[in-house]
């Protein structure tokens, strides 16, 4: 797995819990996954999710059609 650069998490905005990244990530108006940083060990939020696990109120936007992406 690659690593989190310094210089990116420094940047990033930091959540202390798994669940509090969720919520923020449920009201944006794409996609957004959250994953534990290896630097700081708090949580990110990050856009790339090929190959990981989509969160259920992103499926469920997609198939309503209220999502900003469409599946592929």
């Amino acid at each position: 797995m690659k690593r989190t650069r310094l210089s990116i998490c420094r940047k990033k905005k930091r959540y202390n819990t798994h669940e509090d990244a969720l919520i923020v990530a449920g009201r944006a108006e794409y996609p957004l996954r959250p994953y534990r940083c290896d630097r700081c060990f708090q949580f990110h939020l990050t856009s790339r999710t090929k190959g990981k696990r989509t969160p259920q109120f992103v499926l469920e936007r997609l198939r309503s059609g209220k999502g900003g992406q469409t599946p592929s």
